[in-house]
C-alpha cells in the first residue's frame, strides 16, 4: 500500500545482502514510494548504516527529498542515529549544505534534533560547526603526530614517534589517537606502521569510537579489515554454506548504532547469519518464482530488455563487420586482379625487350661483315 520496492524492505530491516544482490540485478537505486521516500531515506531512518554505504557505492542521492522536504541527514537527525548522520554529512555536497538543509517546516537536522531530544546529534552538530567557525584549529599545531596520520605522511611521523617526540597513543582534543586519523583516511602505510609500533586500536576517542568505528563511518573497508574486521584474507579456502565456519566469516556489520542495545555472543550471531542466509535464500526463490510468473503472463523484465538491447547492438556490430569484411574482400580481389593485369603487362614488356636486345645484335653483326673485306 506504501508503494514499497523490494529494495525498499531490504533497506528497512538492514539485510545488506539482499539488497546486494537486488541493486546486482539491475534495479534502480533510487526508487520512490508514495510518500516520496527513497531507499536512502530508509536507511537513515532505521540507522542502516551497511546499506547506506551500499546505496551510496551503487549511485544513490543523497540531497534526495521526501514529501516534506526532509533530506536523509533529516531522518538521521531525528532518530539519532550518529554513526548514519555522520556518514550522511561526510558524503553530502559540503558540511555547511547537510547541516543548513531545511524541511518544508523551515527546520534543519539540528532543529529535529533538538525537538526529539537527540542529544548525541546536537552535540556532533555543535562540534562541526565550531570547527567550520575555527578552521585554524582544525590542523593543531600541538599534535603534529595526528596531522601527519590524517595527511598520510608516514616519513614524519615515524620521525616524530621514534625521536620520542609524542606516544603513539596521544590523544588530541577529541580524544582521537593518530590512529583513528590514519584509520579514518584510509593511510594503510601509516595504520600497519602504528600497529606494528603497538598503537591500541581499541581505545575510543570523546564520541565513544574505536579506530575501526571511524574506519567504518568513512567506508574504509580496508582500514576495518586491517584493524580485525571483515574477512580473512590470509585463508585460501573457499567454503560453502554447509560448512558452519561458512557463517563465522563476516564484514563490516550493517548498523554500529545501537551496539549496547543488543549484545550477541559469537554462537548466537552464527545462528542469526544462518536464518538471515535462509531468509536470502527463500526471497531469492520467490523473486526467481515471480520473475518466471510474470514473464508467462506475458512481462518483459528490465533485465531481459537490456540483454535484447545488449543482443540488437551486437547483432549491429556484427552486420557492420560483415559488411567491412565483404568492402575489404571485394577490394582484395580487385588489387589482385590488378596485381595480374601488372604482371602480365611486365612479362610482355620483358619479352618485346628480349626480341629488341636479339634483333640489335643481328643488325650489328650484318655492319661488321663488310667492314672486314674493306681491311683485307
Amino acid at each position: 500500500d506504501r508503494g514499497c520496492t523490494p529494495s525498499h524492505l531490504a533497506t528497512a530491516h538492514g539485510h545488506s545482502y539482499t539488497l546486494q544482490t537486488i541493486l546486482r540485478s539491475g534495479v534502480d537505486a533510487n526508487p520512490s514510494d508514495k510518500s516520496g521516500w527513497r531507499c536512502v531515506h530508509y536507511a537513515a531512518f532505521h540507522g542502516r548504516l551497511g546499506c547506506l554505504q551500499l546505496l551510496v557505492k551503487w549511485g544513490a542521492h543523497l540531497s534526495e527529498v521526501d514529501q516534506n522536504g526532509n533530506i536523509p541527514a533529516h531522518l538521521a537527525a531525528m532518530e539519532g542515529h550518529l554513526n548514519c548522520f555522520k556518514f550522511l554529512v561526510c558524503q553530502g555536497v559540503s558540511v555547511t549544505h547537510v547541516l543548513g538543509a531545511r524541511n518544508d517546516q523551515g527546520e534543519t537536522p539540528k532543529d529535529l534534533a533538538q525537538r526529539f531530544y537527540k542529544d548525541n546529534i546536537v552535540q556532533d552538530i555543535m562540534a562541526m560547526q565550531y570547527e567550520q567557525n575555527h578552521p585554524d584549529n582544525q590542523e593543531n599545531v600541538a599534535f603534529p603526530a595526528h596531522v601527519s596520520a590524517f595527511k598520510g605522511d608516514l616519513k614524519t611521523l615515524r620521525h616524530l614517534v621514534e625521536s620520542g617526540v609524542i606516544n603513539v597513543n596521544e590523544r588530541d582534543d577529541g580524544g582521537s589517537t593518530p590512529t583513528h586519523k590514519a584509520a579514518g583516511q584510509g593511510h594503510l602505510e601509516c595504520l600497519q606502521w602504528l600497529i606494528e609500533m603497538g598503537a591500541d586500536h581499541n581505545i575510543k576517542n570523546d564520541a565513544g569510537e574505536t579506530a575501526k568505528d571511524v574506519a567504518k563511518r568513512f567506508s574504509q573497508l580496508a582500514a576495518v579489515k586491517l584493524l580485525g574486521g571483515g574477512l580473512d584474507d590470509n585463508s585460501d579456502e573457499e567454503l560453502n554454506k554447509d560448512d558452519p565456519s561458512f557463517f563465522d566469516q563476516h564484514g563490516v556489520e550493517g548498523s554500529t548504532d545501537s551496539q549496547g542495545d543488543v549484545n550477541l555472543n559469537a554462537s548466537q550471531k552464527r545462528e542469526a547469519r544462518m536464518r538471515a542466509y535462509q531468509k536470502i535464500e527463500q526471497f531469492e526463490h520467490l523473486l526467481e518464482v515471480a520473475k518466471s510468473n510474470y514473464k508467462q503472463l506475458g512481462g518483459l523484465l528490465e533485465e531481459d530488455q537490456l540483454r535484447q538491447k545488449e543482443e540488437n547492438e551486437r547483432d549491429r556490430m556484427i552486420q557492420e563487420l560483415q559488411a567491412q569484411l565483404e568492402y575489404e574482400r571485394i577490394r582484395r580481389e580487385k588489387l589482385e586482379c590488378q596485381l595480374d593485369d601488372s604482371r602480365a603487362e611486365i612479362s610482355h614488356l620483358n619479352q618485346c625487350l628480349e626480341k629488341l636486345k636479339v634483333s640489335d645484335g643481328s643488325v650489328e653483326d650484318n655492319f661488321q661483315e663488310p667492314v672486314k673485306e674493306k681491311k683485307k
